[in-house]
């Protein structure tokens, strides 16, 4: 079976972790049903196990390599999606794989999504086809939380995109994915999570935090309203890689429509400086948020509008990163970058139609703008390695110089498809933040080594990282050790959020299906372009196409 490594390498796209002190999904949410199989759900659902706690218990058979990992995958009647072309893609890739312990994570980690966070899925046949929840619908949690963020979603996804044209049930699940974001950026454009669509009846939960936002949101809709710029740009992805694989455009809607026109008010707004450019006088920002916490990553300072930012840079303001952490300096460029080429493929699409040509310039306007504004303001000189790009910017001169785990990120810049991964600034950028010496948080411990970020703190780096790491690496030896060192903390069978670099069993999240799904990319990524990494010596590509 033949995969597309153009649609595997962005697959990546995307990116947060939800927050560790968010409340765990309820009893009543974490009840599973399998869809797609012909399995009647009913039947078996009470005596399905809650995830969360299957997760974190090594179930048999183990694997016979000699880290003996157990089979983390849940009952045939307990899962929640069920496509036969994920399951001939695990037999294919498993048999061939030398190491056993990587093929079980592989066997583990590529249908976790499916198996666990498919909280609700609705085909749309028998729907109206026009308004508020029309189609198809599919809601996807980002494993043990019950809430749906628009950037781990999409990043959840990606591994079934190049499945999708010939499964057609695989499809209507991402089309219906599409739908269910475009009804949550329309409902609240400044937000990154949801709670379960009303139509669902699948109860909300609250996350337990003491909130004050503006504009304003409904609790019982939305999960969590931190404004992140690439929460917006994973939206975009989601339908442009739904598109590059199938060829369609059934998520084309008027309602589409109107998000994409909601969305570009959030850019106009977010593009405006903290001060008049021709009076000084300050310039009241549209968002604000303002947390009750002891955690100065988990609000945004200066009465919830962050520090001041200067205008005619080309760049958009992002309140939180992809972790969910504040920003110092707003100007956060890798989601910038990621808005930029989302931005021109959502343009090509859209031109592709022979329609609506003005909304496909504006966008392209978009983008065009950006991208020279991460150039001319996200450059800077570093006296060690040279012209890099920096984290974040203010547009008065000032920089952040680090990187963080979570996608988007400067690592993740070529998978984008914002640069070429020999472009010089970014492998000085990449030699910068794989070093202790120019990255803060590239942690090394006795176990573990890689970049994590404030979210979990100073001794605990991402598994996530070394994917990213392989993934844009060309040299053997990286890849390899960049693969065992996640294959080496992922003792339970599947991967962690973040693991302890002195000691792998400390560990945060045994369910986070974004980092279970980054890993199945990075196989598909590696088994398309090196190999005989994974099948041994003149093995050839494994590309699905």
């Amino acid at each position: 079976m033949i995969l597309s490594v153009m649609a595997l390498v962005p697959l990546f796209l995307g990116f947060s972790s939800a927050s560790g002190d968010h409340k765990p999904m309820g009893k009543q949410a974490l009840e599973q049903n399998i869809l797609g199989s012909g399995i009647d759900p009913e039947k078996y659902k009470p005596a399905c196990p809650d995830y969360l706690h299957y997760s974190v218990v090594p179930h048999r058979p183990l694997s016979s390599g000699p880290l003996s990992l157990p089979y983390q995958r849940p009952s045939p009647h307990c899962r929640t999606f069920f496509s036969p072309l994920v399951e001939t893609v695990i037999e294919n890739i498993t048999a061939q794989m030398k190491d056993k312990d990587l093929a079980r994570l592989f066997e583990n980690a590529f249908p976790n999504t499916l198996d666990t966070t498919v909280r609700w899925h609705d085909d749309g046949v028998s729907k109206r086809s026009k308004g508020q929840w029309a189609g198809a619908q599919s809601f996807i949690v980002t494993g043990d939380i019950n809430a749906e963020w628009l950037r781990d979603s999409t990043n959840q996804l990606a591994q079934y995109q190049a499945l999708a044209p010939k499964d057609k049930k695989l499809e209507n699940l991402i089309l219906g994915a599409i739908n269910t974001q475009v009804e949550f950026v329309i409902e609240s454009p400044y937000c990154n999570a949801f709670q379960p669509p009303p139509p669902s009846n699948v109860p909300p939960d609250s996350n337990g935090q003491e909130d004050m936002v503006h504009p304003a949101y409904e609790p019982w809709k939305v999960f969590e309203c931190k404004y992140e710029l690439d929460s917006l740009a994973h939206f975009l992805a989601l339908g442009n890689q739904f598109h590059n694989n199938t060829g369609s455009k059934a998520f084309l809607t008027p309602r589409w429509y109107t998000a994409i026109e909601t969305m570009l008010e959030v850019l106009s707004e977010q593009a405006k400086p903290t001060f008049n450019s021709s009076t000084g006088r300050y310039n009241k920002n549209e968002y604000t948020f303002m947390r009750r916490t002891t955690v100065g990553t988990e609000t945004l300072s200066l009465a919830g509008v962050g520090n001041p930012l200067n205008g005619g840079t080309g760049l958009v303001r992002s309140a939180f990163r992809p972790s969910d952490d504040a920003t110092i300096l707003g100007f956060f460029i890798p989601a910038n970058a990621m808005m930029s080429v989302e931005l021109m493929r959502t343009s090509q699409v859209i031109k592709s139609t022979g329609k609506k040509d003005d909304l496909a310039n504006k966008l392209l306007t978009w983008a065009m703008d950006m991208e020279k504004g991460i150039w001319s303001h996200g450059v800077i000189n570093h006296k060690t390695y040279g012209d890099v790009f920096a984290f974040e910017v203010d547009g008065y001169g000032s920089s952040i110089i680090m990187d963080d785990a979570n996608l988007p990120s400067l690592l993740a810049l070529p998978l984008m498809g914002f640069v070429d991964a020999n472009n010089d600034v970014y492998q000085n950028t990449r030699r910068m933040i794989l070093d202790k010496a120019g990255n803060p948080y590239y942690l090394t411990g006795r176990d573990f080594a890689g970049i994590g970020g404030p979210h979990i703190g100073l001794k605990n780096a991402w598994p996530m990282s070394r994917l990213v790491q392989a993934m844009t690496s060309s040299d053997d030896q990286e890849i390899k050790d960049a693969l065992q060192a996640v294959v080496n903390s992922s003792k339970l069978g599947l991967v962690h959020e973040s693991i302890n670099v002195e000691r792998i069993a400390d560990y945060s999240r045994s369910w986070f299906a974004w980092a279970n799904s980054m890993f199945a990319q990075t196989i598909l990524n590696v088994a398309a372009r090196k190999p005989h990494l994974l099948f041994g010596d003149d093995a050839p590509p494994y590309i699905i196409d």
